[in-house]
């Protein structure tokens, strides 16, 4: 399935939630005839994020409706911003307007988080990635809010990457153990993918720097100074990934360690929806 066949799956989906077999209070109160246009005003300080896939939301529902957008996908925006003006049938317009704004401010607050996070290590040669504690249905939207903030994707999930982790090596009987069986998989099942192995400490660091055979080494829950000399241990042979706890106030420390990725679930899972809403255009 490509970007654009699961962006209309997810809104098909997201209709079927929402309006199944009709918006009863619109066709009550305005019927299927009248047309009408309403503006998308945003009502606080951010990063957009979301307004193509809401372009997409009101194409699915009614083709008929036009959207004219003022302002892309990544700009800075600020209270009384006006991101597009869709017209057509107000029955329509009104029909569609929840699903398209849950999805703007979702991804508008996720690339307005990832976009201060990115910020904060400026300079640095460390990116600023996300991980898969995402939202189950929708992690297409939230990895591309992502990207639009400025950062970039982890693996899209279990099946494009190889991610051996504490209870992988802990179940198979240990690092090698663990890094043998994964080179032996894919080997034999024909698979061309990177595998990345998380270390808590500098005896996994060495066990793993014994065997190699990864693309990157997770340092997870490390210390900023414990970091910098895991890098410097590693020595550029694999890719480097810090995570674990790494806050907004924080990051910069770990940037400066030349580590080479800095993972955060806090990008997907603790951002706040950016504040904006659909109005009318009432035209005298």
């Amino acid at each position: 399935m490509n970007k654009k066949q699961e962006l209309l799956s997810i809104i098909e989906r997201a209709f079927a939630e929402d309006v199944r077999d009709g918006d009863h209070t619109s066709l009550a109160c305005i019927g299927k005839e009248p047309t009408g246009k309403a503006k998308l005003i945003i009502k606080e300080e951010g990063v957009i994020a979301g307004i193509e896939a809401a372009v997409e939301v009101f194409k699915f529902y009614d083709s008929g409706l036009k959207v004219t957008t003022n302002i892309k996908d990544g700009a800075k925006v600020k209270y009384g911003d006006v991101a597009f003006q869709v017209e057509g049938s107000a029955l329509s317009i009104l029909t569609a307007e929840r699903i398209a704004l849950n999805i703007m401010q979702r991804m508008s607050g996720i690339a307005t988080k990832t976009a201060q996070y990115v910020k904060a290590i400026e300079g640095t040669e460390a990116t600023v990635i996300d991980t898969r504690k995402t939202t189950p249905g929708i992690r297409l939207l939230e990895k591309w809010a992502v990207r639009i903030g400025g950062g970039g994707n982890h693996r899209m999930g279990l099946y494009d990457m190889m991610m051996i982790k504490d209870n992988h090596i802990d179940f198979c009987g240990g690092i090698k153990r663990a890094i043998i069986a994964a080179n032996k998989y894919l080997e034999e099942n024909e698979l061309d993918m990177a595998i990345e192995i998380e270390t808590r400490n500098f005896e996994e660091i060495r066990r793993v720097l014994e065997v190699g055979r990864v693309n990157r080494i997770m340092l997870d829950n490390f210390t900023p100074s414990d970091l910098k000399k895991a890098v410097e241990m590693i020595d550029g042979r694999f890719e480097t990934e810090a995570s674990g706890g790494i806050t907004l106030e924080t990051i910069r420390s770990y940037a400066d360690t030349g580590v080479h990725y800095i993972s955060s679930g806090a990008l997907t899972h603790s951002a706040v929806s950016m504040d904006m809403s659909l109005k009318a255009i009432i035209e005298k």
